[in-house]
Order: C-alpha cells, then sequence, then structure tokens
C-alpha cells in the first residue's frame, strides 16, 4: 500500500492499493460513516432504436460515499465498500447507494473525523516495504532462476543452466547442479537475510532437491511450490499462489498468537488480564487496560448487528487511555481462541477482582 497524500488535520489520507492484501489491512480501517472517495464505474444503460438493443456502458466517475457496509471479497480480490453518495456527477442523484469495488492499483480517499493509533499503525505498517523478504528458486532439472520478492514485487537475481541427461531418469542428473542450487540458495539467503525461501518447480523437481539439502536453517525457511515453466513469467505464477501469500502473512499471524497467548497465559494463572465484554467494558472504565485484543470475527459482527458503535468507543477509550488495540485475524489458530472468549480480552496493568 501506497500513501499518496495525508492531512491528518482534516482526517484524509490517500492511498494506493498495491497487493491483494492491503484489501485485509483497509477492510479493518475503514469504519461506517468514514467518507471513501475516488474514481468508480458507472454503469450507464443506452438504448438503440428499441430495447432490444439497448447496452451497457462501463463509464469512469468521481464520487464520494459514506461508507455504510465493509465486506472483503476473497475470491475477487477485492474490497466492496457500500454506502450513500455525497458526491458526484450532476445525474447521480445524492443519497442514492452505490458501492466502491476497491481492488490492485485503485486510489482512495479515506477521510474520518478521528484516525485510531492502531488504524494509523496499521497503515503504516501496510505502507512500509515488507519485513519479510522471500527469495525465490523456480528451477527443474535443467536451469534455474533466483528471485528476491518483497510485498508483492520481486527482481531477478540469477539465472543458471545445469549440464543434465535429457532423460527423465532423475538418478542420471549430474548431483553438481543441484549442489550448485543449494550454495546459491544459501549465500543468498544469508546475503538478503530472507525469512521464507520459495521452491518452485513443474512435476517433482522440488521434493528431489529438497531430499538433497541437509542445511537444517534452510531447511526450515522452505516453502514448495508448484509452477508450470521455467521462465521469466514463472514468478508471475508463482506470487499469486497461496503458499506465498501464506509466507507473507505468517509475520503478522505469529505478532498475533503471541498476543493471545500473552493473554491466555494470564488468564489461566488469574493473573493481569480479563476477557467478554461486559469485565473488558469495566477495565476500560477503570482505566487499567494495557492491551486490547478485539478479533475480527467480532468486528464484521457487529457491525452486521449495528452494534459497532460500541465496541469503538472502547478502543478508542483505551488509546486515549495509551494502552494499545491490536486487531486479531480470526482466520488463524489464536484468532480462533480469542474468539472461544467471546472475541475480546484485554492485558491489564494491574489485576483486577472482579
Amino acid at each position: 500500500m501506497r500513501i499518496i497524500h495525508q492531512n491528518l488535520k482534516k482526517g484524509e489520507i490517500k492511498i494506493k492499493v498495491d497487493s491483494p492484501e492491503d484489501l485485509w489491512y483497509l477492510s479493518h480501517m475503514i469504519d461506517a460513516n468514514d467518507t471513501i472517495s475516488g474514481k468508480t464505474i458507472r454503469k450507464i444503460k443506452k438504448s438503440g432504436a428499441d430495447e432490444r438493443t439497448a447496452n451497457v456502458t462501463r463509464v469512469p466517475v468521481f464520487i464520494s460515499i459514506k461508507a455504510e457496509k465493509i465486506e472483503i471479497n476473497e475470491t475477487a480480490d477485492a474490497l466492496r465498500i457500500t454506502g450513500t453518495i455525497l458526491e458526484g456527477p450532476e445525474d447521480i442523484p445524492h443519497g442514492s447507494h452505490h458501492t466502491f469495488n476497491v481492488e490492485q492499483n485503485s486510489e482512495i480517499t479515506i477521510s474520518k473525523e478521528e484516525w485510531l493509533k492502531y488504524q494509523l499503525d496499521k497503515l503504516k505498517d501496510a505502507s512500509q516495504e515488507k519485513r519479510s523478504k522471500i527469495l525465490m528458486v523456480i528451477f527443474d532439472r535443467e536451469e534455474a532462476y533466483f528471485g528476491l520478492m518483497k510485498s508483492y514485487n520481486y527482481g531477478i537475481l540469477a539465472h543458471i543452466a545445469g549440464n543434465v541427461s535429457k532423460k527423465a531418469d532423475i538418478s542420471k542428473t549430474e548431483s553438481t547442479f543441484y549442489r550448485d542450487l543449494i550454495k546459491i540458495m544459501k549465500e543468498y539467503s544469508d546475503r538478503y537475510e530472507v525469512n521464507h525461501i520459495i521452491l518452485a518447480s513443474p512435476s517433482f523437481w522440488k521434493e528431489e532437491l529438497f531430499k538433497e539439502l541437509k542445511d537444517d536453517s534452510l531447511r526450515s525457511k522452505i516453502v514448495q511450490a508448484t509452477c508450470s515453466s521455467v521462465d521469466k513469467n514463472a514468478f508471475n505464477e508463482v506470487i499469486k499462489r497461496d503458499e506465498v501469500k501464506q509466507a507473507l502473512a505468517e509475520e503478522r499471524v505469529s505478532s498475533e498468537i503471541r498476543s493471545v497467548d500473552l493473554l491466555l497465559g494470564e488468564v489461566s494463572k488469574k493473573g493481569a488480564a480479563t476477557y467478554g465484554l461486559e469485565q473488558v467494558r469495566q477495565s476500560v472504565n477503570l482505566g487499567a487496560v494495557k492491551d486490547l485484543l478485539v478479533s475480527t470475527a467480532l468486528i464484521t459482527k457487529k457491525r452486521q448487528d449495528d452494534s459497532y458503535q460500541e465496541l469503538d468507543s472502547l478502543m478508542r477509550s483505551v488509546e486515549k487511555m495509551n494502552g494499545t488495540v491490536t486487531i486479531i485475524n480470526s482466520d488463524h489458530d489464536g484468532g480462533k481462541r480469542l474468539d472461544g472468549l467471546g472475541g475480546i480480552g484485554a492485558i491489564l496493568r494491574y489485576k483486577l477482582e472482579y
């Protein structure tokens, strides 16, 4: 995600979506009643001689809407923001409903009465180059490409060819080729301090190379993936695979799981922690909350029930008292465990008796 412009005095931040992962961040930054502005597509029906010849033209227009519903469409890699029109062309009635489909390369301006600290932190995290560095190795028995990927972009580091048998018998593949690949992997892993290595190949070559790999530090970073060819175009294929998306998200997930583990550890020993909406509310009112954990499932539920304002007020109160707010994704095990506690918990500054 790229920040194009921001004016926090006016509550305005304009961003450009660079990757599908950015949509996840946006889905938890945008609240009901925020103003969303940007170019969107409007369908205009044009009639011919009769109704049967009517056709639809897609025309880009600039509009602003007051957000009402925010939902992510993972299958289409799009964020749908539905709301009422505040500003637009003269022929679009103000107050009518419209849906923004925010996708990769979309540019929108988000205007809020007040940005919460955790929202700005997420925006900063999304706009910075991802700390997770991924080495991509795309190969077969004859050649290999090495590339370094950061935040869904990549640069090719090297291309090497091996002197191997043309037959499919893997035993006739000269062993030096795999050793050369492993040596280069090790060199790039150390030089760029990579967190993950995507090992991608057609057929079973990745499994065979993995068997030859004896370095435990390298083995622990390997994520195996499949590609249909070995050339520069294969990078575009591999970066869209679920294995790569999972590797990019792993660092964030690990941090969230650690936060939930800390909460559960305090709960299990009846220490400085609490959970459940009512007890968390009491703790917030006493100024005792150091870190508030809220699951994405609870946020979604509150929005659907039109009761999100209560939860939003709690998060704002925690930040005003110098606490932190951590949003936990309900898709991973840590989020599921938090949902088992009602979707909300708090690590406290001191132990409370209820």
